[in-house]
């Protein structure tokens, strides 16, 4: 006799387990804990065999009817529900490895090995916020361009232009270690250059090339509207041009005043590798006002508590106070130094590069790569610090991009 709703509900366990047919091969099996399994027998070659339907009450009567009379359909048509069962899992197994998160996530688990911390923080949020919950769980072989494009324009759409390019970048970088693992074919990225809004990177203003004099000025008389460390701290970023996060966390145990070298450890890098520092005559000389007034710090520029460092915010409200909100900040001074030495045309690209530590390095080469191009970067940095000088005093810029290029 057929099984009905109130049967199935009204069913109390007991001490053995207990079928309950309703026919067709259809049964539910009621375990003495209480739980309620549907089940369907069937044969294959004469051999008897049971497909799982689902638990009661989540699947009801009628559609473990309705997932028998399929199954039941399967072997009409010679094939065994349990078998294709399993080839779906098999498959479904495959998708969700070979996902966009799945391919991302191993991406980035490499990737993070060699990122700074907070670096490794934006990129892992980036992903999960932006493009997993719109394209995380399709394989990544079938997104295509207009497909990634959907994901960056919802991104766009809340006006964050910068942010959809930032994450257009970093899919770009899955899809092609999607690639490199045999993953996917292609990297539809490229194909939407042009297709987002240009946008201006604010939180990385510069000043223009010929606004640079006035600005070097305003640095050298910031004791007359800020305190004497806080200027030399600008000055020293303009000499440098590091990252200033890098510049800011600076221990007197990582510079060498008689070797003329500032040693970046890898763990303050962003990319994880030792960097050198050349320090030129004007360098030193403002390291060593600011040691007269570090005390005993360990940290080259203290903060009020001299056993930390000054703020993040410091330099930048500095650059504000002299007048060049929004058009100025500390990652600036990189973008300066970087044009003013390639368009000297007296250094080769890849000794400014490798100064302004841009290059991705092969972990193998990084014994002797900390030193790489290190003479003519000594002599780029002075070169760089007298120009500085130079401007400040009133030279023009135009003047300093004439010169030979070094061989």
């Amino acid at each position: 006799m057929p099984l009905t709703d109130v049967k199935v509900r009204n069913t109390k366990p007991t001490d053995k387990p207990q079928r309950l047919w309703d026919g067709g091969g259809l049964y539910l099996e009621v375990s003495p804990a209480g739980g309620k399994l549907w089940r369907f027998k069937y044969r294959v070659a004469g051999k008897e065999r049971l497909l799982a339907l689902g638990k009661y009450p989540a699947v009801t009567l009628h559609e473990a009817r309705e997932r028998r009379d399929a199954a039941r359909k399967s072997l009409t048509n010679g094939i065994d529900p349990g078998e294709q069962r399993k080839t779906e899992k098999r498959e479904a197994a495959g998708k969700a490895a070979n996902s966009f998160e799945a391919v991302a996530r191993e991406w980035y688990e490499k990737q993070a090995k060699v990122w700074v911390t907070h670096h490794a923080a934006d990129v892992l949020r980036r992903l999960e916020a932006n493009l997993f919950p719109e394209l995380g769980d399709r394989p990544i072989a079938e997104i295509t361009a207009p497909d990634l494009l959907a994901a960056v324009r919802k991104i766009e759409e809340r006006g964050a232009h910068d942010l959809a390019h930032r994450v257009l970048q970093v899919a770009s970088q899955v899809f092609r270690y999607g690639i490199a693992t045999g993953r996917c074919e292609r990297n539809p990225a490229p194909d939407l250059r042009g297709a987002l809004t240009p946008h201006n990177a604010k939180n990385q203003a510069a000043v223009r090339l010929d606004d640079v004099p006035a600005l070097l000025r305003a640095i050298g008389d910031y004791d007359m509207i800020g305190d004497r460390q806080t200027g030399l701290a600008l000055r020293l970023l303009a000499l440098t041009f590091v990252r200033t996060g890098e510049l800011i966390g600076a221990q007197w145990d990582e510079i060498d005043l008689d070797g003329a070298a500032w040693i970046v450890p890898a763990e303050r890098m962003k990319m994880r590798t030792e960097h050198v520092v050349p320090l030129s005559r004007q360098a030193l000389d403002v390291l060593r006002e600011i040691k007269s007034l570090a005390g005993d710090s360990r940290y080259v520029l203290p903060g009020r508590n001299p056993d930390k460092p000054i703020s993040n915010n410091t330099m930048l409200f500095a650059l504000y106070r002299l007048g060049y909100k929004r058009q100025m900040t500390g990652h600036g001074f990189r973008s300066i130094a970087s044009t003013l030495l390639n368009e000297s045309g007296k250094f080769r690209p890849d000794v400014i590069e490798r100064q302004l530590a841009h290059c991705e390095r092969n972990a193998v080469r990084d014994a002797y790569n900390r030193a790489e191009h290190l003479p003519d970067r000594r002599a780029m940095m002075q070169a760089y610090a007298d120009m500085l000088d130079a401007l400040e005093r009133g030279a023009k810029v135009i003047a300093l991009q004439r010169g030979r290029k070094q061989g």
